[in-house]
């Protein structure tokens, strides 16, 4: 049997006909620039969230920079953050010239442990940006009350964590703003580059829209220096589409995630767990293990694709070599890098496929 890492084509087989009439609308009113399609999709998915306001943009990226330029960020500002996450995260504190800070995760869940913030603050720290990392939320309250007897603003990546929740509210309902990704692989995903800014700011969301169309409130007027991070009417178009099947797609992956702990909870693997507080929409299944890269290779042996999610943390790569971290800085972040494998988890994975990989996985004897 044969069970890819990701099978996308197979979403878009099942989604074929309602995504040509939803282009097919698009081509026809040629509105390929932001446009009633992406406005269509703010609304819904603001709704779908329980935001007031939903900005689209080209990509997650983008997002996560505009809600730097929000917070009005520069040189000698520095913004606390995990060093294990996708760099996308710290790219946008160092597109703005500040500084990413970096503070060891959980064990459990992997995210920024809040335990380890306040000793990381400084007269310069000027935000907290945690990640709900592969859909598990992070522990939400206690950085909420940091940051509010700090007079911080928190910022949440919400990148990976479409629909899930933190006590029972969606993730972006928390901090001053969160960004979230529509790359194709995503659990809501465009047909190509998105992303997306919501807030509870109208203000925010005013200059939000603004910078995402080069500075720009009336056209050819321009109020400070833009960008041109519009999202465009095709993937407005997709998202619609795709964001009505995104609760059944997230009951398929927990349900899949369930079936992995039951089949895999006799195995040396490490599992992923949710918290108390959490209802993780498992954007990835992270299994870790320090036999990882041998399990991997088993693994490809017997045709089941898995990734690395994320093979070495931010602190040590080399674009961040001048902010002077080196190994052993963040030791729950690193053992994670060396030991994490990323099982097949998305809606079209079937039973049989789910039990393959498990019994693959039994079949390992380099533990």
């Amino acid at each position: 049997m044969n069970v890819p890492y990701f099978d996308l084509p197979a979403q878009i087989r099942a989604l074929r006909p309602e995504l040509d009439a939803a282009i097919a609308h698009t081509l026809d009113t040629c509105a390929f620039c932001l446009g009633p399609d992406v406005a269509a999709f703010e609304r819904d998915f603001a709704a779908f969230l329980g935001v007031p306001h939903c900005l689209g943009f080209n990509s997650g990226t983008s997002a996560l920079h505009v809600a730097m330029r929000l917070l009005n960020l520069g040189p000698g500002d520095e913004v606390i953050t995990t060093p294990y996450t996708f760099v996308a995260t710290s790219w946008a504190i160092s597109y703005v010239g500040a500084r990413p800070v970096f503070v060891d995760i959980e064990e459990q869940t992997m995210n920024l442990d809040p335990r380890l913030v306040e000793p990381a603050i400084t007269p310069r720290t000027k935000a907290i940006m945690p990640v709900h990392l592969y859909g598990h939320p992070f522990d939400v309250d206690p950085l909420l009350a940091i940051c509010r007897s700090r007079k911080l603003p928190l910022i949440e990546d919400a990148a990976q964590a479409h629909g899930a929740r933190y006590r029972g509210r969606a993730v972006g309902n928390f901090g001053e703003m969160a960004a979230f990704s529509f790359y194709p692989g995503k659990n809501l995903g465009a047909c190509g580059e998105g992303g997306a800014l919501v807030t509870g700011r109208a203000d925010y969301a005013a200059r939000a829209r603004s910078l995402r169309e080069h500075g720009s409130s009336v056209r050819y007027y321009h109020d400070e220096i833009g960008y041109n991070y519009r999202m465009e009417g095709i993937q407005g178009a997709t998202l619609s589409v795709k964001l009505k099947h995104l609760p059944a797609w997230n009951q398929r992956r927990r349900a899949i995630a369930h079936r992995y702990h039951e089949l895999l909870k006799d195995t040396p693997l490490q599992l992923p767990r949710e918290a108390g507080y959490a209802e993780s929409v498992y954007h990835l299944y992270v299994a870790r293990h320090p036999s990882r890269d041998k399990l991997r290779e088993h693994l490809a042996a017997k045709d089941v694709g898995t990734a690395l999610h994320y093979p070495l943390p931010l602190h040590l790569q080399k674009c961040y070599a001048y902010l002077g971290y080196k190994a052993g800085d963040f030791p729950v972040a690193e053992r994670a890098a060396r030991g994490c494998l990323s099982l097949p988890v998305y809606p079209e994975l079937t039973d049989q496929q789910v039990e393959y990989v498990a019994a693959a996985i039994h079949e390992f004897k380099g533990w």
